[in-house]
């Protein structure tokens, strides 16, 4: 047995992290699909494990104590991500795109879970290839598989891991064909003018207003001593937030409390006149930096043994999952997006962190653009959702699965 005490396990993390990083810019393949740094190295770690276990050689024993604190910090840092002033100010498009996301985590739920109890598993099994790691990628994996694993999901961590990394795959791969077929089928170049960018429309003011606001080149000592005081505010106000959720009787994560509290505090700042001058370019920085330690924690302790048993019973849920992505956009998205070129772009994107995450997304409607023509609304749309919306969405829409579901099975097996 080897163990590794907290400041080892730190390390350990920080080095799959740099190997990683290290590996993805000689690979092209790791960069094209935007796999994350601490997802390579990790693997890479996890590997060695696997088959010091296999082997009987050594099993390794990791103090992941730091993993939950990180992890709570980078989701409060995705609460002050929630500015529902720019619902307002993105209008209607933005307001459906979001309405969009809910629906396709409600979709992919119900279809893993429907999968998994079809095949006589627990249903909560099937949310470790639902919106866990679909639309919330390897971050809301890593936490929430701790969560299911309570629940009596064995090796649900390594199950929502890997779901997480065929998603990020899947996802870049069908985003661009499907918004090529969608723009060539229905000819949207030649009656479409909206796909330019013009100057002055609402579209164009908005995208320039946001650039212009996350325009600095470089954070003051003051305002990331500022973000870091405000990230540990909100966790602590969280913490207070957790006990009334809890009060409730359902299974709430433990990040739940510090991202609704930094919400809260974001949109009471905006609202208020930015009374408290929330500094958002240095909070997602301090998040970005949690969630890559987070991860690296939470990879290199992965126990790829525990695959063996559901390893079927996946790929039949990930499956499943690419078949409605793909249904989701092409049918449900381009049409309620507005059925022209941008909305063909934008189901690229959607394809992208409906299943990746907001870098894939960005990915698939740059290469789209670069084929045919630029799209200030997915341009704009896009990674306001991604960033802001959807692990905030998708989170809130997990708990309610997680704890409906063992609920709906009891009535289930009654009936039967």
């Amino acid at each position: 047995m080897v163990h590794l005490d907290l400041y080892q396990t730190v390390c350990a993390a920080v080095l799959a992290l740099w190997l990683g990083t290290f590996i993805k810019n000689k690979v092209d393949f790791m960069q094209r699909f935007c796999i994350p740094s601490p997802v390579i190295g990790g693997l890479l770690f996890a590997l060695l494990t696997l088959v010091g276990y296999l082997s009987g050689l050594f099993i390794v024993d990791f103090d992941d104590t730091l993993k939950q604190v990180f992890m709570v910090l980078f989701f409060t840092s995705v609460g002050y991500q929630a500015n529902f002033k720019t619902v307002k100010q993105g209008g209607k498009p933005l307001l459906l795109m979001v309405v969009l996301v809910g629906v396709l985590v409600c979709v992919q739920n119900l279809t893993a879970s429907g999968i998994a109890m079809g095949l006589g598993l627990n249903g909560l099994i099937g949310m470790t290839a639902g919106s866990i790691p679909m639309v919330g990628g390897h971050g809301t994996s890593g936490a929430f598989g701790p969560v299911l694993e309570e629940m009596g999901v064995v090796g649900a961590t390594t199950l929502t891991t890997a779901a997480a990394t065929f998603g990020l795959v899947a996802g870049s791969l069908i985003g661009g064909p499907l918004a090529q077929r969608l723009i060539e089928k229905h000819k949207l170049l030649r009656n479409d003018n909206q796909a330019r960018p013009v100057g002055g429309s609402k579209e164009a003011e908005l995208a320039e207003s946001l650039v212009s606001s996350q325009s600095k080149t470089k954070g003051t000592t003051g305002d990331y001593t500022k973000g870091l005081y405000l990230l540990i505010i909100a966790v602590g106000l969280g913490t207070l937030v957790s006990s009334l959720l809890n009060m409730t009787g359902f299974t709430f994560p433990i990040y739940m409390g510090g991202m609704l509290a930094a919400a809260i505090i974001r949109n009471i700042d905006e609202y208020g006149g930015n009374l408290v001058g929330v500094p958002m370019r240095e909070i997602d920085e301090m998040g970005g930096i949690c969630l890559s330690l987070f991860l690296g924690i939470a990879m290199i302790s992965l126990k790829l043994w525990e695959l063996a048993e559901l390893a079927l019973p996946l790929c039949l849920m990930l499956t499943a999952q690419v078949l409605i992505m793909i249904v989701f956009a092409y049918f449900i998205c381009f049409r309620v997006m507005g059925k022209d070129y941008d909305a063909a772009v934008l189901s690229a994107g959607f394809c992208g962190f409906g299943m990746g995450a907001t870098p894939n997304a960005m990915a698939n409607i740059q290469a789209v653009c670069d084929k045919y023509v630029p799209s200030v609304k997915a341009f704009l749309i896009i990674p306001i959702v991604g960033s802001m919306f959807t692990d905030f969405v998708n989170s809130m829409l997990i708990t309610l699965f997680v704890n409906v579901i063992p609920s709906a099975e009891g009535f289930l097996a009654g009936l039967f």
